[in-house]
């Protein structure tokens, strides 16, 4: 298993905070951290500048150069001379590593190649991530309902892949529920979607493909190895909040217009739901 200190810095890289070990409760949680980055995107399309996050408080949404802020976490064994800087220009977090990560549940894609390999979840094509090291989310018996929405039959959810800048910018703008060849026909229904302004692609977006994700993903340099690394979230969606967008392969949750703080958080937790943390060696 790599070192536990990376797993900090992946996570300080994809929620601009500076995650740190603690021996007590966790400040956030794994569904904290999904929401976080997913908010952080969603308001940047908005156009805003910050996002206030519950018991974290203010979060810039400005990307900071990396080599400024990912600072390595201190060690899991805190000392005063293990311990990192007293200030950074991010927000403290500070995790229980115990609480937070499920190791039994980890799983080393590295080396795997799913050539000719079919896979499932929900009834829907799961692409795996191959050539990524999944570390795993505590999940189980967190959610109302038991951990169906994590199986593998027809009630689970479809996973996807949350990364930053899939939104408008890269031509993610109209959504359609039904395939190209409905009627009415795909491109007469964007067209209405012009028109009328209606759900033009406000909301939080993933994919089902690691492939795209990776193109999009973030990247941090590690203080603990030197070494560059990508970083992706791995999640389930739930198939009946989300919507299939004019671009292939790209999934919207969508939030309505006029929705407050608590509300689009509200949606993009009884959307998404993670349960890995994916890292690969850049």
């Amino acid at each position: 298993m790599p070192d536990p200190r990376l797993f900090l810095e992946a996570l300080s890289a994809l929620s601009g905070c500076n995650v740190q070990p603690t021996d007590g409760p966790s400040l956030l949680n794994p569904q904290d951290f999904v929401n976080i980055v997913a908010l952080k995107e969603f308001y940047k399309q908005e156009g805003l500048q910050e996002l206030d996050y519950p018991s974290v408080g203010t979060l810039s949404l400005q990307d900071l150069d990396e080599e400024d802020i990912y600072n390595s976490p201190p060690a899991l064994a805190e000392g005063p001379t293990t311990a990192g800087p007293e200030e950074t220009l991010r927000t403290r977090v500070k995790i229980n590593p115990e609480d937070f990560f499920h190791h039994e549940y980890d799983y080393d894609f590295t080396n795997i190649q799913d050539v000719g390999a079919a896979f499932l979840r929900g009834d829907e094509r799961y692409i795996r991530p191959c050539g990524w090291n999944r570390v795993a989310l505590r999940f189980v018996q967190k959610y109302d309902g038991g951990d169906e929405w994590l199986g593998e039959g027809k009630v689970a959810w479809p996973v996807s892949f949350c990364c930053r800048n899939m939104d408008g910018d890269h031509g993610v703008i109209l959504t359609h529920r039904g395939s190209p060849n409905d009627e009415p026909s795909f491109l007469d229904a964007a067209a209405a979607f012009v028109v009328s302004g209606a759900m033009r692609g406000r909301g939080v977006y993933s994919t089902p493909n690691i492939k795209m994700a990776e193109k999009y993903c973030k990247t941090f340099k590690s203080k603990v190895d030197g070494k560059r690394y990508k970083v992706v979230l791995q999640n389930r969606i739930n198939p009946e909040k989300r919507l299939k967008c004019q671009r292939e392969e790209v999934w919207l949750v969508y939030v309505p217009e006029g929705c407050s703080d608590v509300q689009t958080r509200t949606i993009i937790q009884e959307s998404i739901r993670p349960y890995g943390l994916l890292l690969k060696q850049a």
